[in-house]
């Protein structure tokens, strides 16, 4: 009997802080409504499901460029911000289930708990400074959400249950924790999806894993060498262990990536992407993502001053020079569609099963992606699976 069916998802991203071919300098475009339905059709055509709407104090809000794109796509997927400790959880699960009522159930939810100290603070996070804190606060926020989703209750001790009974058949819920006190929360209409939106979840300290076993359906991770990543999934599969979970949990990626037909060419357009950078500028960049309690930002850091001597070559394409510039998931797979398929091969051997991608500018770069890598990976999982037997 074969083994089970290598599947994967590819997802886009929505540029909502203006849009380009460099970064470092001026957006070249404007992040109209126009033009980030314009992203969403493009990726749609392109053959990506769904399509990450970032967060953040320079960021158009998540939440109304998701239910923008949903109007104007058929089968494309935003997913959402949700964030604990800016938005109350019964709250942010009545949004979310809107969402999925109103796109026919394709919304898509991305947790985010921390985010830069200065974000935290600018939104007035009490927890600004706690970041196991906010990774507890996470917890209880998800058990609040998912319990008035799905009506059930997470954890016995915390959740009593009520006499009255809720328009169309919903029980409040009572919850008492230590960062939240419910009443009486319901969340209606229900969401399309059963038994609840995918979460989407992110975080690499310790706490942050734990609590990912303990309430995501996929655990994200930003685009580092093979063997980091596969230290990050065998660290998440202990804690599945330990903590008894037996349903599947999904990993995924966020990377960058540049296909061209050469590798010579994919390399140049590489570099193009900083050139606009002032060098001085360019050299005392990175101090701009030290300061933060994000172990992320910190591998990111990592990676990007121990390349420095390589011209920030990580690993067969794997480039982390975007990381001079900007922040988050900056490591860019560049190189020919059959370098970066292999590439891709690679980390869903590992067990990627979803993949967000994005490029600069966006809307080209989703097409190109689309055209050039996308049939390849498909092609070479097909393969993969007619060699063993498995039915496609």
């Amino acid at each position: 009997m074969g083994k089970s069916k290598q599947q994967a998802e590819f997802g886009w991203f929505i540029p909502t802080t203006g849009d380009g071919k460099y970064i470092g300098v001026e957006p070249e475009r404007e992040s109209t409504a126009d033009y980030m339905v314009q992203v969403a059709q493009t990726a749609e055509r392109a053959g990506f499901t769904f399509a990450l709407i970032p967060t953040g104090g320079a960021c158009i809000d998540s939440w109304i460029v998701g239910a923008t794109i949903a109007a104007h796509t058929q089968v494309l997927k935003p997913l959402v911000a949700m964030r604990p400790g800016l938005i109350a959880p019964v709250l942010a699960a009545r949004m979310a289930a809107s969402l999925d009522q109103v796109s026919g159930g394709r919304a898509l939810i991305n947790v985010v708990t921390g985010g830069s100290p200065q974000d935290l603070l600018a939104t007035g996070d009490p927890l600004a400074h706690d970041h196991d804190g906010r990774y507890e606060r996470t917890r209880e926020f998800l058990e609040i959400v998912k319990s008035v989703w799905t009506n059930s209750h997470a954890q016995p001790e915390r959740f009593l249950a009520s006499n009255q009974t809720a328009q169309q058949g919903a029980q409040p819920l009572h919850y008492s924790g230590r960062f939240y006190e419910i009443k009486g929360g319901a969340s209606l209409p229900a969401p399309v999806q059963q038994p609840h939106p995918p979460l989407y979840y992110g975080g690499s300290s310790p706490t942050g894993k734990r609590v990912a076993v303990q309430t995501a359906d996929v655990y994200l991770m930003w685009a580092e060498p093979l063997e980091w990543i596969r230290q990050q999934i065998a660290e998440v599969e202990e804690l599945k262990r330990e903590l008894g979970r037996d349903r599947e949990l999904r990993y995924g990626l966020r990377a960058q990536v540049l296909v061209r037909k050469t590798e010579e060419e994919a390399w140049k357009e590489a570099w193009e992407i900083i050139s606009k950078v002032d060098p001085q500028a360019l050299q005392q960049s990175g101090q701009r993502f030290s300061h933060t309690d994000a172990i992320g930002q910190k591998r990111q850091n990592e990676l990007r001053e121990g390349s420095k001597k390589d011209n920030y070559v990580i690993g067969p394409n794997l480039w982390s020079g975007l990381s001079t510039v900007r922040g988050g998931g900056a490591v860019l797979l560049v190189g020919t569609p059959e370098q970066v398929s292999e590439r891709i091969l690679e980390y869903i051997d590992l067990g990627i099963s979803s993949f967000i991608l994005s490029g600069y500018p966006h809307l080209e770069e989703a097409a190109i992606t689309g055209e050039l890598l996308l049939p390849v990976v498909k092609q070479k999982l097909e393969q993969r699976q007619q060699a063993k037997g498995v039915g496609v």
